[in-house]
């Protein structure tokens, strides 16, 4: 070829190259394009962090209310507890077994925020001298008040803790249209009711409550009808609540990233504001919302607004950080750019150096992983010999010093003794991993269910080891790393485990133009998220003192399975049982 031809050529491939290094349109291009990604990328995180934020207000806002539901609840099983007690006693049970009842319970340590539990009987017009005179020989000042106009009455009749609740002993529900609205639609409903926003009588500070009532009727009447349940009331169990004290009970302020107003109708209950300290407060909150509830018969606006806790965790500086990072790339590329059009002349000049260069380097880094290949062979096999030394020197002082040194003593010998044994296992773990591409194992015909069954027989196991094989193949491969992907395996599953009886399948199929040999226990599982952490060198999933091993198992076999150009999956789903895939290539290369 003529030596013109060959310069020319040259050249034209030497202007293409200088060429490629001006600025071009291509470049404007590149520069807008990265520009509009950064906006798109600032826009959709800034949507991502506002989505997260909002749901975890909702989140917040549903566990208050769900909080409030619970606890309700609770009270209503206390107050259909004292419903129970009275069917169970058959008659109207007095003062004394009341006491009794309400004593057992633990009222201020089992329901916080309760203001004490009582029983209201319903009284008629002709019943009341009797009433009153069976009352007053348990307690001579027992009184009705206060004087009311309708044709029944609703005396609280007893109540506990008595103390703090002495004002509203005698108390008529009837003398209220709050109070006896809700107790008559207990009882012809039957079910539990609250009564709308009211000041309780023992309140001294006047602020908001209401009062919870659940129905009792005269035994074995009928009471499936409004009718029914007029004519058979004996009385409500009852429990008057302060709004605050509850609150107080159930959600700690300093424990919520929000603040809350609940309301009845328009009438505050409940006002974090006005109960709590302001420090929390956000005068202009992120989030509120409104949600209404049905609470017994009553409806309760609970008013929800995100406060300065909120806030402070609800803070994201990811979009932000985005779009200056996004700025700053640009201003890179274009950077970039300019540089590259200065220097590309100085690249081509220094092509033929830096590759010289490179090859230099290439040998070098060839000839670094041979030297660490190597040291890792001869330091893991010239340590096997002191440490050997050192287990029988181990054994022997246990041996001659059985019967004089201390149990705490044994056991460190004991101790000593099983990790010489680790750092032995960790050292024949590293010389197979340093062996696989040390040495050209040649192939063999294998016979898969021989090989298997001789690997386990071989290994450390009880009598509740059960090993399935499913089906038999030969196979070309060779043989000891072959053997040596079975024992870590098989060793793995007996290892690893947590049932009383271990079950062990390995099955093949053909798959992919390729071999797949599966090895399946029903031990505790790997969870997805740990499937890569598992296959690393050095990594145990337990503990080292509860499960003895190397680490060094699943990554040996993994290296061996790379090396022979296969591939190893994992399969489970971190709770019980797992399934180890071995691929392997049907002709070696």
């Amino acid at each position: 070829m003529p030596l013109s031809f060959v310069e020319n050529k040259n050249e034209s491939q030497r202007q293409k190259l200088v060429n490629a290094g001006k600025f071009h349109n291509i470049h404007w291009v590149i520069l807008c394009l990265s520009a509009l990604l950064t906006v798109l990328a600032w826009y959709f995180a800034n949507e991502q962090v506002n989505q997260k934020v909002e749901e975890r207000f909702q989140r917040e806002s549903n566990h208050i209310i769900e909080l409030v539901k619970d606890r309700m609840t609770l009270y209503e099983q206390a107050l259909w507890g004292v419903v129970s007690l009275y069917a169970a006693s058959d008659k109207q049970f007095g003062y004394v077994e009341f006491k009794k009842y309400a004593t057992r319970l633990h009222i201020d340590e089992t329901y916080p925020g309760i203001n004490g539990i009582g029983i209201i009987y319903h009284i008629k017009p002709a019943q009341l001298p009797s009433y009153l005179a069976n009352k007053q020989v348990e307690r001579p000042n027992f009184t009705i008040h206060p004087k009311h106009q309708q044709n029944e009455y609703w005396p609280i009749t007893y109540i506990e803790p008595e103390q703090k609740n002495n004002k509203a002993i005698g108390l008529d529900m009837a003398f209220e249209t709050s109070r006896y609205t809700a107790i008559k639609k207990a009882r012809d409903t039957g079910l539990a009711q609250l009564t709308g926003p009211i000041t309780l009588v023992q309140d001294d500070k006047n602020t908001p409550g209401f009062l919870f009532f659940t129905p009792f009727y005269k035994h074995k009447a009928p009471i499936d009808t409004i009718e029914a349940r007029q004519k058979n009331i004996v009385g409500v169990s009852y429990a008057p609540f302060i709004m605050f004290k509850l609150i107080s009970g159930t959600l700690a302020i300093e424990n919520r990233l929000v603040t809350i107003k609940i309301s009845d109708q328009g009438h505050v209950l409940y006002d974090d504001r006005a109960n709590t300290s302001t420090e929390n407060i956000d005068n202009t909150p992120l989030y509120k919302e409104t949600f209404k509830v049905d609470f017994y018969g009553r409806v309760w606006a609970f008013d929800i607004e995100s406060n300065l806790a909120f806030k402070q965790a609800s803070e994201s500086y990811q979009p932000i950080l985005i779009l200056f990072s996004g700025i700053i790339i640009d201003f890179l590329i274009l950077g970039l750019f300019i540089f590259l059009t200065r220097a590309n002349r100085q690249a081509l000049m220094y092509a033929d150096s830096m590759n010289d260069e490179l090859k230099i380097k290439t040998k070098r880094l060839e000839k670094s992983n041979h030297d660490l290949e190597e040291f890792a062979y001869v330091a893991s096999h010239d340590l096997k010999s002191p440490l050997n030394a050192m287990c029988k020197l181990v054994n022997w002082l246990k041996e001659d010093c059985i019967d004089i040194l201390p149990e705490s003593s044994l056991k460190h010998i004991e101790l000593l003794e099983n990790r010489s044994e680790r750092m032995s296992n960790l050292l024949n773990d590293l010389l197979d991993y340093a062996r696989i591409e040390r040495f050209d194992y040649k192939p063999e015909t294998i016979q898969l269910a021989t090989s298997v069954k001789e690997v386990f027989s071989l290994l450390d196991h009880d009598d509740n080891v059960t090993l399935t094989i499913t089906n038999d193949v030969e196979l070309i491969f060779p043989r000891i790393p072959f053997e040596i992907i079975l024992r870590n395996l098989i060793s793995n599953a007996i290892k690893h485990h947590d049932k009383p009886v271990i079950k062990i399948t390995v099955s093949y199929v053909k798959e992919n133009n390729m071999h797949k040999i599966s090895i399946e226990d029903n031990g505790p599982g790997i969870p997805p998220e740990l499937f890569n952490k598992a296959i690393e060198m050095f990594q145990t999933l337990k503990p080292r003192d509860k499960v003895e091993g190397t680490g060094m198992g699943l990554a040996l076999v993994n290296k061996i399975t790379l090396h022979y150009g296969g591939k190893l999956t994992i399969e489970s789903d971190g709770i019980c049982g797992t399934r180890i895939n071995i691929m392997l290539p049907l002709q070696l290369k």
